[in-house]
């Protein structure tokens, strides 16, 4: 990639800011975008099909990118870059400037007794640039900092150009998440304001609007006070669907003056990360910040560890067994474990074998004849023989893991125990949902985020799914519900049950926005939604698809042979129809949804770069690991990122070769959750066992786990009131004026700590910015 003397906030669709800021996406087209930047994110995602191709062939050897004598090159290339770059005057001028900056950064982070204040604040951020703090907020600990030449081993060229694309990532990753209703960071939009020469004000600030749970007392399926029909029309153009005003309106295509996003204006937004990552100055520039991030956090550790601790014992009350923790990704229909299926399965035998169950081919039978026609009694089963519970035989064979779900291996009982939608009207999976949520319940301080599936069959999929929420009346305080779409297009277009993909988008998303427009006809609907909070698209990522996403994918009412669409194109269309209906039912005062997608599990790193566009947080992520820029983008951005090591090392990846405690290390939002309690856990809590295992193979401290559970209260979907409750009315506020330790059990030490390291990174950025442009000012 070329430098461009392009400003930072010209290059990429960036929206204006404040109160006056429209709510809408602002479109670009392709003789806009820099046609190299899209020829070489070509060539990224066309290598990261041809690597598809042959990850079966590579996957049983660990082969080296790069040979030594190659390696040798580069290391001579790059010194001799930077031999040249040292005799350049442009060069000298820009390093005394950065000299400059960095020395009064340095001495503004050095604590002193009388100013407690200043050593918080960013070094680039001016005095009047962030609100004052309290010096007792911010504990006195030993500091790690780095004097002298910051640039050491990469040239001032190289280090803009990469600050100047990371910037830029930021900024379209702002533009996305702003317009979705999704969260971003406090500290970092701070610094994007300070690079444009503005200032962040707190009531700019978008959030996600999530309904708090009902009071004791409150019907919580209450179907009274349901706002009016707003009598709007609605189309589905180009796989999105339209709100118009009335009948005439949609007549003539004037649609509601809601953002609508296009193909084209995201492709070239992606186009410039899926360039960036490819980008050897700013891969070097973010190799070299990460391993700066896991060394100072090993000197923290080493230094401050014994402080922490301190802090902590002195907290009354409060431990790790008592501060709240969230189950970020769990999926409904393996949420019990393998013992209690079991003993569900033997105890409705014992009670009700006479009881009608199924219904196949026109034909009833009872519970007893079902056990009859598998040949089994119940009675002799046990957690070997019930087999839903993964091993070695799953690693890397996602289609034996998804026959797990058929305990015995009987579809049939699957379909009784396991389905909302059956002939007993999901009864018994009902039962099996509120067991787990008592259990919940009875525990206190724990709370799960179960997955129900919406398939996109047919459009009445929701209101069964309701009404089955409702008549068995399934809702906990402790529990908060997901809703997932499998990508499994393919697979009814095989069937024939529609005829182009913009046909299962239609099924999935037009009783959303019907429910919306008009809940008075959609009541049950409309009474489940408040308990819903968000989407995931699911799948096994390591499906390979020949289709390259750019400008020219066809559009989903197109979109009619029977190949799978890729992961970014089910990405895109979920995002731009869920950005949609989170605006219309913001202008109603109704909640809104966040994208959680499971993104990074395998498959190709682009999904990555999809889902930074497009996702509130995402679930797995291991793939980070091997895109240095993409784990220093999630970073910067805290972008939240739901961990699940035990399903993962069935599955994936052996547990030892888990990057969590990396991530963690390096300072990523990440939280432990459990997947698939029935296929990988063993004990009654499911979610304690991920904590245990990790922290005895980890050697994690009692700060490191207390820092994990509140990453998952914060990712999670519950509302900003219950957050308050669990986690401190200040968990907004940066660093550890936002910590309430009293709640999270997390040391005050590692709050200032990371929110420290963090201003750091992203001055580094900024100072790029304002260096560069005052030094191409004219004198």
């Amino acid at each position: 990639m070329e430098r461009r003397d392009t400003p930072l906030h010209k290059q990429q669709s960036t929206p204006c800011f404040g109160k006056e800021m429209p709510r809408l996406f602002q479109r670009l087209s392709m003789n806009e975008a820099d046609e190299q930047v899209r020829l070489l994110a070509e060539k990224v995602y066309a290598s990261a099909l041809k690597e598809e191709d042959n990850k079966d062939a590579l996957s049983l050897f660990n082969v080296p990118e790069d040979c030594p004598i190659g390696l040798h090159e580069d290391r001579e290339r790059a010194l001799h870059r930077e031999m040249a770059s040292l005799q350049s005057q442009e060069s000298t001028k820009k390093k005394r400037s950065f000299r400059l900056k960095r020395s009064q950064s340095v001495s503004s982070q050095i604590p002193s007794d009388d100013n407690l204040v200043r050593s918080q604040l960013s070094p680039v951020l001016d005095s009047d640039a962030t609100e004052p703090l309290a010096g007792e907020d911010f504990p006195d600990f030993q500091r790690v900092t780095i004097s002298g030449d910051y640039c050491a081993g990469i040239t001032v060229e190289d280090y803009e150009q990469a600050a100047k694309s990371l910037l830029g990532a930021l900024f379209i990753r702002e533009k996305y998440t702003r317009l979705a209703y999704h969260t971003f960071p406090r500290t970092t939009a701070r610094f994007l304001r300070d690079a444009e020469n503005g200032k962040w004000r707190e009531e700019d600030e978008i959030m996600p609007d999530i309904w708090p749970c009902p009071r004791e007392g409150e019907d919580p399926y209450s179907m009274e006070g349901i706002p009016e029909d707003l009598n709007y029309e609605l189309q589905m153009k180009d796989g999105i669907v339209n709100v118009y005003d009335d009948a005439e309106a949609l007549e003539q295509q004037r649609p509601h003056n809601l953002p609508y996003p296009d193909l084209e204006t995201f492709t070239i937004d992606l186009s410039h990360v899926l360039a960036m990552i490819a980008d050897g100055p700013t891969k070097t520039y973010c190799h070299r910040r990460l391993n700066f991030l896991a060394s100072k956090f090993y000197l923290h550790e080493m230094m401050n560890e014994m402080a922490e601790l301190k802090e902590l014992k002195c907290v009354p009350h409060r431990d790790f067994y008592n501060v709240r923790k969230v189950d970020t990704h769990i999926h409904a229909a393996a949420c019990m474990n393998q013992k209690h299926l079991l003993k569900f399965i033997k105890t409705t035998y014992q009670t009700e074998a006479d009881r009608v169950v199924l219904e196949k081919g026109g034909e009833k039978f009872t519970l007893k004849e079902v056990f009859h026609k598998l040949n089994m009694d119940p009675y002799d089963l046990t957690v070997d023989s019930l087999d839903v519970h993964a091993g070695r035989q799953t690693f890397h064979r996602f289609d034996k893991f998804n026959s797990k779900y058929n305990p015995v291996g009987a579809s049939e009982l699957r379909e009784i125990y396991l389905k909302s939608d059956n002939y007993i009207k999901g009864d018994y999976f009902a039962r099996l949902v509120k067991e787990v949520s008592k259990e919940l319940e009875e525990s206190k301080y724990q709370h799960a985020e179960p997955r129900l599936s919406i398939y996109g069959r047919s459009p009445s999929e929701w209101d069964s799914l309701a009404t089955w929420f409702i008549q068995h009346k399934v809702h906990s305080p402790n529990m908060r519900w997901m809703i997932q779409v499998p990508r499994i297009y393919d697979i009814f277009k095989s069937k024939k049950l529609f005829p182009n993909y913009a046909k299962m988008l239609q099924n999935i998303f037009l009783p959303l926005f019907e429910a919306t427009v008009n809940p008075r006809k959609h009541k049950a609907t409309h009474v489940f939604l408040k308990y819903v909070t968000g989407f995931d698209s699911v799948d096994d990522e390591s499906k390979h698809s020949d289709h390259m996403f750019s400008y020219k994918s066809p559009k989903p009412e197109t979109w009619t042979t029977d190949d799978n669409p890729p992961y970014t194109y089910y990405l895109f269309y979920m995002y731009a129809n869920i950005m949609v209906l989170n605006n219309l039912r913001k202008e109603r005062g109704l909640n809104t949804f966040q994208f959680r997608p499971h993104c990074g599990e395998a498959g190709s790193i682009t999904h990555l770069v999809s889902a930074f566009l497009t996702a509130d947080n995402i679930s797995h992520g291991l793939n980070l690991k091997k895109s240095p820029v993409l784990q220093y983008l999630y970073y910067l951005a805290q972008v939240p990122i739901a961990m699940s090591p035990l399903s993962n090392n069935s599955l994936f990846l052996q547990y030892s070769k888990n990057p969590l405690r990396e991530f963690l290390q390096k300072g990523l939002c990440v939280s432990l959750s459990t997947d698939d309690p029935m296929q990988f856990h063993y004990t009654k809590e499911a979610l304690m066992e991920e904590y245990a295992i990790a922290a005895q193979l980890w050697k994690l401290s009692t700060c490191d786990l207390c820092e994990i559970a509140r990453n998952s209260v914060l990712q999670s979907g519950l509302s900003h009131q219950e957050k308050k409750h669990f986690i401190g009315p200040n968990y907004l506020q940066d660093g550890p004026q936002g910590n309430d330790i009293r709640r999270t059990n997390v040391a005050q030490i590692r709050m200032a700590y990371r929110h420290e390291t963090l201003c750091n990174e992203l001055s580094f950025l900024v100072d790029a910015v304002k260096t560069d442009v005052a030094t191409n000012a004219p004198e």
